[in-house]
């Protein structure tokens, strides 16, 4: 296990790098504070990512056919989000929520989350135009207006994501 990266009050800890599974995939938890949302609607260039609910509970807001689909992840769920689709995540309850990232093929890495955390050292609310430069470094693709969200869907056949079963 990895050494826990810490952006803001999130915490990321890799259990698996894209070096140690020879590129196949990278597997980290992330634990989100209650109310915290990550500050950018975004989305994968390179990697499928794969959500599982650990505890608490996380609104997922996936981008599918220009219309937004929310989705609960909590114990024991599970999300798919097929590379290229928009979405943002949020925790709207009052505890903590952790989660399981899994993404296909392993290409992100704990550098992404590195600089980013740098950012939050030095500004508790850096800009976005700073967060969106990282993110594009790396292949995610920062979403700053719904209309931005239109070509991409437009472009790619989307999947709808998995919905957990209850």
């Amino acid at each position: 296990m990895h050494d826990t990266i810490r952006v803001g009050e999130l915490s990321v800890t890799f259990l698996k790098t894209r070096h140690e599974s020879g590129g196949a995939f990278e597997l980290f938890e992330l634990t989100i504070p209650a109310f915290a949302r990550v500050p950018l609607p975004h989305l994968h260039r390179q990697y499928d990512e794969t959500i599982f609910g650990v505890n608490g509970t996380m609104t997922w807001t996936l981008q599918v056919e220009n219309e937004d689909k929310h989705t609960e992840v909590s114990r024991g769920t599970t999300l798919f989000i097929p590379r290229g689709t928009p979405h943002s995540y949020a925790n709207l309850s009052h505890t903590a929520a952790r989660i399981l990232c899994l993404q296909t093929p392993g290409v992100l890495g704990p550098g992404y989350y590195l600089e980013i955390a740098a950012l939050f050292r030095t500004d508790p609310h850096p800009n976005l135009a700073g967060i969106g430069a990282i993110m594009s470094r790396y292949g995610v693709v920062p979403i700053t207006q719904k209309e931005d969200l239109a070509p991409v869907a437009q472009k790619q056949d989307l999947i709808p994501p998995i919905q957990p079963e209850r």
